[in-house]
């Protein structure tokens, strides 16, 4: 298996405050259709009761779908409603074990 077909899983945290859930998943609803085009898929996505935590899974073929997906501009246009939820991030690499 050469380095660019390595499988890509993320788990993604999402902390939003409450004003700011409305953007985020406007942000969502603009980005998520685009992972099919990247070899992308969510194979997981949770949220809490109150709507403020979203934790996804999400899986690439390879880095380079990852990269292109990160890097696609329809994705890239929509940063804007991220950035005016105030969404706190993290993204975590893992490894099937």
């Amino acid at each position: 298996m050469s380095h660019q077909t390595i499988p890509v899983t993320l788990a993604l945290i999402a902390r939003i405050p409450a004003e700011g859930i409305t953007d985020f998943r406007a942000y969502e609803d603009a980005v998520l259709p685009l992972l099919p085009e990247f070899n992308g898929r969510l194979e997981r996505r949770l949220r809490s009761s109150d709507g403020r935590i979203e934790i996804h899974i999400v899986r690439f073929v390879s880095e380079v779908d990852f990269q292109n997906y990160r890097s696609d501009p329809r994705r890239t246009a929509q940063a804007c409603l991220l950035d005016k939820s105030s969404a706190r991030l993290e993204v975590l690499r893992m490894a099937d074990v």
